[in-house]
């Protein structure tokens, strides 16, 4: 009797330790699934499809942190293509500028009042010149915002007499406003934003 009680205690162990494994199996293989079901779902979320010219295509969704840098440099690009991409007429040039004007602070129309009142827009118009800027180089600096950043760039004025060149050097820093705007797409703001130089470097007749 003894000897069956002993077998009946063991094959009970048996049965407890054999639910044990079972039971945490069972937990370890729904955590797997659960993890795997989260993946997926992220996975999909971030997959964006889009219907261009009847063609079905398929874009991802990523962090705005990761594509941080490129938003910024072309932020910076386009306020200082509106600023210094002038044309010989006067409605013209306050179009642009007002369209740098929505990027930047007061800084912005400040140098803007200052190139107006020393007659450089005048100066334009008056002797037919064409202002154009290429951007050669943004550099950022900082972790944190805002983002101090220096831009170098190339102005080319053409005029009937010849074309001259330009080195520009500007500086600034750029804060995240958190409004995006048909204005203002990135939803950044240039401040404290100063002209280094702007010299000639190079007429060509």
């Amino acid at each position: 009797m003894f000897s069956h009680l002993k077998n009946i205690d063991t094959a009970f162990k048996h049965i407890r330790q054999f639910s044990l494994f079972l039971i945490i199996g069972n937990v370890i293989t729904m955590c797997f699934c659960i993890y795997k079901s989260t993946q997926a779902v992220n996975l999909a979320q971030s997959r964006i499809h889009i219907l261009y010219n009847g063609k079905l295509l398929e874009a991802s969704a990523t962090d705005r942190k990761s594509n941080l840098p490129v938003e910024l440099r072309d932020h910076i690009k386009s306020f200082h293509e509106y600023f210094f991409n002038l044309s010989p007429d006067d409605k013209a040039i306050q179009a642009n500028v007002g369209k740098a004007l929505y990027l930047a602070d007061e800084s912005a129309k400040r140098q803007y009042d200052n190139l107006r009142e020393s007659g450089y827009f005048n100066n334009l118009i008056s002797a037919n010149i064409s202002q154009e800027i290429k951007i050669d180089s943004t550099r950022l600096q900082g972790n944190q915002w805002p983002y101090l950043f220096t831009c170098y760039a190339t102005e080319k004025l053409v005029r009937s007499s010849g074309t001259v060149y330009r080195k520009l050097v500007t500086q600034g820093e750029v804060r995240d406003i958190q409004i995006q705007t048909d204005n203002n797409p990135h939803g950044f703001l240039i401040q404290h934003w100063e002209i280094l130089a702007n010299r000639d470097s190079t007429i060509q007749n």
